[in-house]
């Protein structure tokens, strides 16, 4: 692995820490701040793979961002998106 390479790997590991980190942050909530949330990561995570020549399901994919199967994530962590968020994201597309 080259040291652009290592060093990319490692700063990807840390926003992977942080988001984990930060349950309390909804995806809504990063997709208006951000445009972009822990399922698009995990899509590209999954589209990187697919490059390299490695099958990952969708939901490997997310396991990988999540931490854990997305599903449990959402049962433990995701709360119901408020009016406002809901407003946001529509604004915002």
């Amino acid at each position: 692995m080259s040291q652009e390479h290592a060093i990319e790997a490692a700063a990807f590991r840390r926003l992977l820490s942080h988001l984990d980190q930060r349950k309390d942050v909804q995806n809504i909530d990063l997709m208006n701040l951000a445009g972009f949330c822990r399922n698009c990561l995990a899509n590209w995570y999954a589209e990187a793979a697919a490059e390299e020549g490695v099958a990952l399901s969708r939901d490997e994919a997310r396991a990988r961002i999540y931490g854990m199967p997305y599903d449990e994530w959402k049962a433990r962590y995701q709360t119901e998106a408020t009016p406002e968020q809901l407003a946001a994201l529509q604004a915002g597309r």
